[in-house]
């Protein structure tokens, strides 16, 4: 029975290390001129979220720009807490 607990631990121990070793290397193969994820786009072009502030309008850079602001001002420490 303790041989039977013993090899069934070794075959465990032994499939476990072996499916770490056929772990595919997950790298981009990129063609030249081909671009063939997502385009980027301009973070002031988004709408603003359904349950975020509503302090700016789509496409309007001046009042993103504003609100990432105040969001980077209300993230300090030292401000949030008076010193």
């Amino acid at each position: 029975m303790k041989k039977l607990i013993a090899f069934t631990l070794a075959a465990a121990f032994a499939a476990t290390g072996l499916a770490a070793c056929g772990e595919k290397p997950q790298t981009v193969r990129y063609q030249d001129g081909k671009y063939r994820g997502k385009p980027d786009g301009r973070p002031w072009d988004n709408a603003p979220t359904a349950y975020g502030s509503s302090e700016w309008n789509k496409g309007d850079q001046m009042a993103w720009q504003r609100r990432i602001d105040d969001r980077m001002r209300t993230q300090n420490e030292y401000n949030r807490i008076g010193r």
